[in-house]
């Protein structure tokens, strides 16, 4: 049996927007690296000092606005990965909805005023928490036996 037997064909749109993800975050990482040459932030350090660099604050908030994303790919990709068994076209446009949400979050941070990342991207939170029913759903799912 393959893995496929097991998962509905539309699950293919979980996948996707999974990878889609993994774009954004690529390009984020490709924002921050632009940063770190415009505000001369030099590795190994992650976030510049306002006593050492005037431009720290706008680099920071475009560092953090990657770092946020990041702290949340792990829950976000197990809910999607997981809710997505048994909801795949609703986990799929959660999925976007948060991926579209993380992009103008991290735009808005990345302006150099907080919150401005909460403009579009406190959408992203509703996204969450659709996931995380769908996700309780499955598991309901699994414990009563039902396929």
């Amino acid at each position: 049996m393959a893995i496929t037997d097991f998962l509905p064909k539309e699950y293919g749109y979980v996948v996707i927007v999974v990878v889609l993800y993994c774009f954004l975050n690529f390009w984020m990482s490709f924002q921050v690296g632009g940063a770190r040459k415009r505000y001369k932030v030099f590795y190994p350090s992650l976030y510049a000092i306002e006593s050492e660099n005037k431009d720290a604050k706008l680099f920071n908030c475009v560092q953090r606005g990657h770092q946020n994303s990041l702290e949340m790919m792990p829950m976000y990709f197990l809910l999607m990965i997981l809710g997505g068994m048994k909801h795949p076209c609703i986990c799929a446009c959660l999925g976007l909805l948060y991926n579209v949400s993380r992009f103008f979050y991290f735009k808005g941070y990345s302006t150099g005023d907080p919150k401005n990342r909460l403009t579009i991207g406190k959408y992203g939170f509703l996204a969450m928490l659709g996931l995380a029913v769908c996700t309780i759903s499955f598991a309901i799912t699994l414990l009563r036996g039902q396929a």
